[in-house]
Parts: C-alpha cells; structure tokens; sequence
C-alpha cells in the first residue's frame, strides 16, 4: 500500500547518548501533540526538563537490565518501528503493539572511545551497542511509515517539518533513512577496523597495541563533490574523501569560489599542496600535469616565492595549479591575475582582496575563472 506523502508524527521513541539539543527537541515535539517514549539517561533528562515522557520499560513491560544492555530488543518497540500501516494493523492490535512514528537515536560513542589513549579492551566493548542499530535498521526499513534522526543537527528541519505539516513527507523520511544505514554501516566498520587490529596480552584481558596491518579494513568515504569531468573530458567522475581525512591533507579543503573541479585538478592541487606544505619558510608550488615546473622559497614572502617559482618555466606554468603556504595577500594575487591563467589556487587562508581579484578574474581574457580553495 503506497505510503502518504506526509506522515504524522503521533508517538517518538527518544533515546541518545549525545544529549545535545534533546530538551528542546521534547519540547516542541510535546508541544506538537506528540507522545514521547524514552529509555534511561534520555528519559531523565527529559523528565527532569518537565517534559511528559513514558519509559520504554512500561510499554514493554519489561526492565532495563544487565546495566541496560538489554532494555529496546523487544517486539512492543520494533513492532511499532516496523509495522507496515495498512499492512500490520491487525497483528498489531491483537498484540497491542502501537506505531512508532519517530525515532530519534544516536549510538553509544564507539568511535570517539577507542580514540583515546587509555582506552580500555573493557572501554570499548562496552561502548558498542547493540539495541541502537537494531532500532535504526528497523526504524529506516521501515521508512515508508518512520522517521528517524541519527544526529543533532537534523533536529531543526525535521521539527520545522512537523511543525509546519504535522509530519515528516516521504522524501524526508527517505532521505533520513539512508542516512541512518551510512551511520550503521560506518558504526559497524570502525567496530570491526578497531578489534582487527588489537594486540592482547597472553590473558586476552589488556590491550598491548595495534596492529600496523590489521586483519581487515573497512573503507567508509563520504562524496565531497561531483567533478566537471573526470581524467579525460568525456568521463564522469566525484571526488570521495574517507569520512576520517587525515589533518592537514587536500581532503579536508574546502572550495571558496570558482568553477567545478575536474580529476586532472584534484591530482594537481594534491601534489601542489603535499609539496609547498612540506617547507616551513614562505614558499610556492607550481604544478601542471602532475609535474611540478615551479618551486620556491622567499624569506621576501609568497609574492617573492610566487615570482621565483613563476620565472622558473613560465610557459609550463600556464593553465596549472598554484598552491601557498601561507595566507595569501591581495597584492600577490593580483600579480597572478595579471600574469597568468591558473585552474586553481590553494593557500591556508586569504586575505579579502585576495578573493576579490580572483571573482574579478573571470572578466579577464587571460585570466579563466580559478577555483580558489582553502586548507
């Protein structure tokens, strides 16, 4: 039976390890006729809060127990996340299994655990859960009847949402269940990346160290963006970043200004920036077609090392890739405009009339239109 194409928000299970924006969130759900269930810490602080909220134990009928290990994997709660409307009804009523039309859950702090040095073997098998991703993966397949958050910061469009509509439409509800497999998926693989590469003592009780190359590693990328084209202009291609870029790399630059990427400036910029980061003086990098054809250092500053590197091969430099190391200046950048066609421009940071001799840069015949981009 096809799904409405806004479904209302009547009861929410709410349970989360990351407290942050929960209060408000249970109040204006309260406030929007709402049912609000919850589970341990969260339904405390919601009751604390005087919001009204009923403890999942008294719907199962059940307690939390075993230090609330167990206290969701019971029919009354995935029941009412899986049940099909127009579907399930019947089982339901006789099982007195009522709908859940929102859940709201984010997952014990596996990640941000095992990331500390004296984490313990103890540490972080206790922060892997267990109920979460059970109730995610319901709440999402059922997506047609539920929807479900994974995270603070899409509590505010989905409150505006339910506020304005009394509900979540289909295509939101969609949208939210992908997001919540990609949450279990990663969740699962850094679980599975963590204890693969463990050392134990004799006992298996402590952790010694990890393994360089461990068993298995899962891969987890997120797109940063579609490229205009790929390694040759009539192939398509993204640039995906792993959802943990190491600091300091091309991964985690962020495009400020200028026309789409292609796979040719990606690899350039990547080579340029690994480059001109490894000086610790003011220096410019030049590269085209993965070669570098200017490098320098200046003492001067980077308008000196940008010149240096330019006189080096003038014409390969033409149509290539600039990267800095330091914050780049207006003057600098205007010597650029006026001298040369770039595809892209890197640098830690930029100075405003910087940016703004490059957005004058597309008017110019010789200048293009760089992407400008900051690390």
């Amino acid at each position: 039976m096809p799904a409405p194409a806004v479904t209302s928000i009547r009861r929410a299970l709410l349970s989360v390890s990351d407290k942050t924006g929960l209060i408000e969130l249970g109040r204006r759900l309260e406030a929007a006729g709402v049912t609000l269930l919850s589970t341990g810490g969260s339904a405390k602080a919601l009751r604390e809060a005087g919001i009204a909220v009923t403890d999942v134990s008294d719907v199962t009928g059940f307690p939390e127990i075993m230090d609330g290990r167990v206290k969701t994997l019971h029919p009354k709660v995935h029941g009412g996340l899986l049940g099909r409307r127009g579907t399930d009804d019947a089982v339901m009523a006789e099982l007195g299994i009522a709908p859940i039309d929102l859940l709201v859950l984010n997952l014990y702090p596996f990640e941000a655990t095992v990331a500390k040095p004296d984490c313990t073997l103890e540490d972080a098998i206790e922060n892997i859960d267990i109920g979460g991703p059970a109730m995610l993966r319901s709440a999402a397949k059922n997506w047609n009847d539920v929807g479900v958050l994974t995270s603070p910061d899409q509590y505010a469009e989905a409150l505006a949402e339910i506020e304005q509509h009394g509900g979540l439409s289909r295509a939101t509800r969609f949208k939210l269940a992908v997001t919540a497999f990609n949450r279990v998926a990663n969740y699962g693989g850094a679980i599975s990346d963590f204890l693969s590469g463990l050392k134990l003592d004799d006992a298996h009780e402590a952790i010694t160290g990890h393994d360089a190359f461990p068993a298995q590693v899962n891969s987890r990328f997120e797109k940063v963006m579609d490229l205009r084209y790929g390694e040759n202009p009539h192939q398509s291609a993204a640039f995906y970043r792993d959802l943990y870029p190491a600091p300091g790399t091309l991964a985690t630059f962020e495009q400020l200004q200028g026309k789409e990427l292609s796979f040719n400036n990606i690899a350039d910029a990547d080579a340029a920036w690994e480059c001109v980061r490894s000086f610790h003086k003011p220096a410019c990098v030049i590269v085209k077609h993965a070669n570098p054809c200017g490098v320098a250092v200046s003492l001067d500053g980077i308008g000196k090392a940008y010149d240096l590197a330019y006189q080096t091969d003038p014409t390969s430099a033409f149509g290539g890739i600039i990267a800095f190391n330091r914050v780049l200046d207006g003057a600098t950048a205007a010597a650029i405009v006026a001298r040369q066609f770039v595809e892209v421009v890197l640098a830690p940071g930029y100075e405003p009339a910087a940016l703004e001799a490059f957005k004058e840069k597309g008017q110019r015949a010789r200048a293009g239109d760089p992407a400008v981009a900051r690390r």
